[in-house]
């Protein structure tokens, strides 16, 4: 027998804060730029949900990247061009990383409806804990609290490894993983969640997966934002999450969903 939700861990930027998943994008985008490596935005979202360094050495491990690094360099990169790249991006992240860390609209909300059912909420992100240092605070401020928040520092692995689910409910003092459901906007979360041996759910809107602002959503044609979002369902679907839910606001929804139907 299936046991209801008690907790459940969220992701941050694309989830629950920083509706479209922009300042890591940007901040990828200016570091490799520096070093005259063109990367389209549907590229620097591939591996997102990744640990940020993790993300970085995915890029360079593309046909694409490596062929521009070799173009340019006339060799292949090494362990201090990784080194160099994190450093410039973390640089241009912490340039706008308080600027985008406004919750998405009905985070708030969904958080409190939960907490008021008496459901823990953990949190993970690719993010490191000096990252997490500026989001959290402002987050706050503006309403959106988590009771844990674990980063990948000091752990064997971030996602798609379990680590953080882990230490989540150790933290939390949550003893079956039955119990937990994992809320986030990218394939990697959905693989850190059935590596973790919960349930999963993928959220659309504001996803890194979507990559749309909400200025985008508000002005595109119906029809075609409904292909979009689709086209983000089936994969995660097909990443393997057992629910998906249109926005973070349906979350209260899916608990009651799942902890009167799939028990």
């Amino acid at each position: 027998m299936k046991k209801k939700i008690e907790c459940v861990i969220m992701d941050w930027a694309g989830t629950a804060v920083d509706f479209g998943c922009f300042a890591p994008v940007e901040a990828f985008v200016k570091a490799f730029g520096e070093k005259n490596i063109r990367l389209s935005v549907e590229e620097v979202r591939r591996p997102m949900g990744k640990a940020k360094i993790e993300h970085i050495r995915t890029l360079l491990q593309t046909d694409a990247v490596r062929a521009q690094f070799l173009s340019i360099y006339r060799r292949e990169w090494k362990a201090d061009d990784l080194i160099g790249l994190n450093e410039s991006f973390e640089y241009h992240l912490f340039l706008r990383l308080d600027r985008y860390a406004a919750p998405i609209a009905g985070a708030v909300e969904a958080v409190k409806a939960l907490r008021g059912q008496g459901i823990k909420i953990g949190s993970t992100t690719g993010y490191t804990r000096a990252m997490m240092d500026i989001v959290e605070p402002v987050a706050g401020r503006l309403g959106y609290k988590t009771d844990s928040c674990v980063t990948p520092d000091g752990l064997p692995a971030g996602r798609p490894a379990p680590f953080m689910i882990f230490r989540n409910m150790i933290n939390l003092d949550v003893r079956h993983p039955g119990c937990v459901l994992k809320v986030g906007d990218t394939l990697e979360d959905i693989r850190e969640g059935l590596n973790a041996g919960v349930r999963t759910a993928g959220v659309i809107l504001g996803s890194s997966e979507l990559g749309l602002s909400e200025e985008d959503v508000r002005q595109m044609p119906e029809e075609e934002l409904g292909r979009k979002m689709q086209a983000v369902r089936n994969r995660m679907t097909d990443a393997g999450a057992h629910y998906v839910i249109d926005s973070i606001g349906k979350l209260p929804q899916l608990i009651e969903h799942i902890n009167l139907t799939d028990l």
